[in-house]
């Protein structure tokens, strides 16, 4: 209500004025309202906290996220990270007036962004990145007032309205990268954005050369071009842009020298140029006072490295590995804050390590391999607690290795062969309780194997061949429970190989040759589950080959120059074990040439053996059939002498199913056998209703007997719960996708584990492409696979309450129905991701092929692990290849052999598959450039898997039939 002395002193006219505008500001505050509510009918959010306020009764100002100017207009819309989904409705948004912010970043977004943006006229701030919008970008001409322009990662595509930024004199930020964009040269437009302090176009298709104009951006702190097809040389007015704090432009294809001038950018903080073309000397860089980190590995730069480098007080990140590099290192690297990484591997340098690297206890890896660096090791490594990772192998480094290093606690991998070292392995080792791999061959280190060894109790890999090592292989070596490579050979041990070894359940490699070792051959090592190599080469071992290694798991078995005696035995007597057989004059064989043939009375004796098992056989094969018959029958009639307890199992139902799990349970049986795994057996199972189930009966580490030749129900009554059981039921159990693979219920009891799927009758995707014939996998049906496996992954990986991490991801992991839809199957290995989105696990597993670079060198297992894993399959789908052929050369695999040969048109058209038609071959190459994105070396630059979908709906080709056949209606 007005004051009375209002009415009393003031003119009609004034009085009137103030009404109307007060009338006018209600309108135009419920026409904002109407608006809003408009926006909130559009979108939606996990998170119900977020639309609480919009309600009717509040004002807009109240709402959460809406943000009002002080004459109560809207004027900001701050929803970023709120998980809302939907399409943005921009015909409501753009008319509110007076709105200058909209930041939606970080959301699941989608549909396209629509012509109506170009109504809100006076935006000053704009913020779409990290969505899942389609298509491409409207003219932005009219939005003259925008300073602020983020569309990085929001899922656009095609061509950029670049002409637009004309009008957009008052932008200071531009970020455009991480979207599928249309290839382009650089766009001459944004050298006209002379307020721009951040210029983003990393992984947007940009071609051609930097132009020389980008000196002209002198406000630029961060510029960052990576990941483009940019070629020719970094431009030399690029050292005008004084201001500038990060330079990223990796993954092109730049050339020539650092330009003359580059000095000038005293206020760098980061450059990274890895991956190109470029040359000559690193003395430009000399005068970087306030530079960090420095990135340029993988290029051809020569000469030394300036030794004003170490003099760098800020600099805790340097990475000059793969290049042309002689000298040494600088000595005073580290010297003020301590570096936190550092990698000159692959280059010629060499003098001493410099001693102060770890200053402060930062540093995580340290690797300086393949060089010639000299002299030993500065003690002053020995109390670097923050090491990780310690890399000098093949140098000329000597002497003996402070005692310290051996128990450093984080440190997962020391690499120090091919050297000089010697002296002994400390019994500090014990301490060392994340030490994963310990690779020392080829030097001299001496004295005995320490009993503390055992104590690491994470050691993976032991590599200590061609050594000095003495004394006995200690006993208690059958502690480490997760080794998996043991190789001692060349070594000068003595005594047995001790009978505990068997108890390292995880070996799949053992290597003993060259040393002294005498006494038989445990027969316990044929109990190995996952031994594939064994070499007892040039030792004293005698007695007779154990029956026990006649496992066709062998793939090398080498018990040559020994003084073994007896039969070989039948299964090992075959040409592939031959030569490994060899110098053992007390060795006889029937069957194989160059061995004495055995005795008329051993043979006799082995006959009279043969004859005695082979009649015990059959007469246990008659028993067990006459066994089958009676049960059967008993069973046919229902009559039971000691009928199943009804409690004694336990049935759990997650899908809507009507079975007798009695018919589950008998169904498991050797006819019904499918598919093995490393997990355990599949089997198809019918029930009389005629419906057909896959069910895995997962093996557990306690049944003894799983390479017998017990029959199926016997392996049934010895199984048990297992960790492979509960992950997959755990991972399984709660998952309802149409991709992924359905299991219907689990069946347990004390002692046995089973679980019920969808029985898929294509097999996988693996036995389609390379063992059936692929005929019928035209690529219309390849891409529908490859878009429903992307589907499945992404919801794993997005779409669950806590993300799911499959980690074995593979084409004979892609199941296939009658339709030819893909599930993704296995998930014995999957690991639920604790606390959300970007955590890791420390377990490694996979499959080799698929397995993404960084297994070589971290222990950390991301959502980005399995990404990579999908571009193998993308590859495969592709090209048609295995992960793993002759043709790719010799330790390569189908990543690098494609990234070897995309860049060229006209040899990555050869990569596609012939058996693809002609006219699908081009849209069989987005999908190969897509997979090349999905394999990148570093699990940053990869798609999420929410990402790779995007990109893959862009690669559909049937979108221009679907356009054309919609307009046409």
């Amino acid at each position: 209500m007005f004051p009375g002395g209002f009415f009393r002193h003031g003119s009609p006219t004034i009085i009137l004025t103030a009404l109307f505008f007060l009338c006018l500001i209600t309108f135009s505050q419920s026409d904002e309202l109407q608006s809003l509510m408009k926006f909130k009918s559009s979108i939606q959010s996990s998170n119900a906290s977020v639309f609480s306020s919009w309600t009717h009764a509040n004002s807009p100002c109240n709402f959460t996220g809406i943000f009002c100017n002080s004459n109560g207009f809207v004027s900001e819309i701050n929803l970023a990270q709120k998980q809302l989904v939907g399409t943005l409705p921009f015909d409501s948004i753009c008319e509110l007036q007076s709105l200058e912010k909209i930041s939606v970043e970080s959301n699941f977004l989608n549909g396209s962004i629509s012509e109506d943006l170009k109504n809100c006229t006076n935006l000053q701030y704009l913020d779409l990145g990290g969505n899942l919008f389609t298509g491409g970008v409207p003219e932005l001409s009219t939005l003259n007032k925008l300073k602020y322009l983020n569309l990085n990662a929001s899922g656009i595509s095609g061509v950029f309205p670049w002409k637009s930024l004309e009008n957009l004199a008052s932008l200071t930020f531009l970020s455009l990268g991480d979207n599928l964009l249309e290839r382009a040269s650089f766009p001459l437009e944004v050298l006209k954005l002379e307020k721009l302090y951040w210029l983003y176009l990393t992984n947007c298709s940009i071609t051609g050369n930097i132009p020389l104009g980008i000196g002209n951006l002198t406000q630029l702190q961060n510029l960052e071009l990576s990941d483009n097809q940019l070629s020719g040389e970094i431009p030399a007015d690029i050292g005008k842009l004084k201001s500038l704090k990060q330079l990223e432009l990796y993954d092109n294809y730049l050339s020539g020298k650092i330009p003359l001038g580059f000095g000038n950018l005293t206020n760098l903080v980061k450059f990274d140029a890895s991956n190109n073309q470029l040359e000559g000397d690193l003395s430009e860089l000399r005068s970087l006072a306030n530079l960090a980190s420095l990135q340029v590995f993988e290029n051809q730069f020569s000469g030394a490295i300036p030794e004003k480098l170490g003099d760098l007080e800020s600099l805790v990140e340097l990475s000059l590995y793969d290049n042309k590099l002689t000298g040494p290192l600088p000595q005073k690297l580290g010297s003020w804050v301590g570096m936190q990484f550092i990698d000159v591997s692959d280059n010629s340098l060499s003098g001493p390590i410099p001693p102060d690297m770890c200053m402060n206890n930062q540093i995580t890896e340290l690797a300086l391999l393949n060089n010639s660096f000299s002299g030993s090791i500065p003690e002053t490594y020995a109390n670097c607690t923050s090491l990780v990772r310690f890399r000098l192998s093949r140098n000329s480094l000597s002497g003996v290795v402070p005692s310290g290093i051996w128990g450093l606690p984080n440190l997962q991998l020391i690499d120090l062969s091919m050297n000089h070292f010697e002296g002994p392995v400390s019994s500090d080792i014990a301490k060392a309780k994340s030490l994963a791999q310990l690779f020392l061959s080829n030097n001299q280190f001496s004295g005995e194997l320490p009993l503390e060894i055992s104590e690491a109790s994470s050691l993976v890999s032991i590599q200590l061949s061609s050594n000095r090592i003495s004394g006995h292989i200690p006993e208690t070596i059958g502690n480490l429970k997760k080794l998996t490579s043991l190789t001692l050979n060349k070594n000068n041990l003595s005594g047995i190989i001790p009978y505990s070894i068997s108890s390292c359940v995880s070996l799949n490699e053992i290597n003993l040759a060259g040393n002294s070792l005498s006494g038989e051959i445990p027969p316990s090592i044929g109990s190995l589950p996952t031994l594939n190599s064994l070499n007892l080469s040039s030792n004293r071992l005698s007695g007779k080959i154990p029956s026990s290694l006649s496992s066709q798991r062998l793939s090398l078995l080498d018990l040559s120059n020994n003084q073994l005696f007896g039969s070989i035995p039948e299964s090992l007597a075959i040409s592939a074990f031959k030569d490994g057989l060899m110098g053992n004059p007390g060795l006889c064989s029937q069957t194989l040439k160059n061995f004495q043939p055995c005795s008329l009375e051993e043979s006799s004796s082995s006959r009279r053996l043969r004859n005695l098992i082979f009649c015990f056989i059959a007469v246990s094969m008659v028993l067990l059939a006459s066994s089958a018959y009676f049960l059967f029958m008993k069973l046919k009639q229902n009559k039971f002498e000691k009928p199943l307890k009804t409690n004694s199992w336990n049935f759990k139902q997650y899908h809507m199913i009507n079975l007798n799990e009695n018919e589950i349970i008998n169904g498991i049986k050797a006819e019904n056998l499918i598919g093995k795994g490393g997990s355990g057996n599949v089997y198809k199972v019918v029930l009389k209703s005629g419906e057909e189930f896959a069910v895995k009966h997962i093996w557990t580490s306690n049944t003894s007997d799983r390479g017998s030749c017990r029959s199926s129900s016997a392996m049934l009554r010895k199984s048990s719960r297992s960790p492979e059981f509960d992950a997959e039921v755990a991972t399984l159990s709660s998952i309802r996708h149409v991709n992924v693979v359905k299991l219907y219920c689990s069946i347990t009891s004390e002692d046995s584990s089973l679980l019920v799927y969808e029985f898929l009758p294509n097999g996988s995707l693996w036995d389609r492409l390379h063992i059936c014939k692929k005929t019928q996998m035209g690529w219309e049906v390849r891409y529908d696979i490859a878009m429903g496996a992307a589907r499945g992954l992404e919801y794993l990986h997005h779409g669950c309450d806590r993300p799911v991490i499959h980690r074995d991801v593979k084409s004979s992991n892609i199941l296939l129905d009658e339709e030819w839809k893909p599930r993704i199957a296995d998930f014995g290995l999957a690991r639920i991701v604790q606390g959300g989105a970007g955590n890791w696990t420390h377990v490694i597993a996979g499959t080799l092929g698929y397995m993404p670079p960084e297994y070589a060198y971290t222990c950390k297992v991301t959502e980005k692990s399995d990404v990579y894993s999908f571009g193998v399959v993308l590859m495969e789908l592709v090209t048609g290849k295995r992960p793993m052929e002759p043709e790719f050369g010799e330790n390569e695999d189908i990543v690098h052999w494609v990234c070897s040969n995309i860049r060229s048109k006209e040899n990555a058209l050869e990569l596609v598959d012939s058996t693809i038609a002609k006219h699908f071959k081009e849209d069989a190459m987005k999908v190969l450039r897509i997979a090349t994105l999905c394999t990148a070396k570093f699990p940053s630059s990869r798609p999420s898997m929410r990402m790779l979908v995007q990109m893959l709906e862009e690669a559909d080709p049937c979108t221009l039939t679907k356009i054309i056949v919609t307009r046409d209606g």
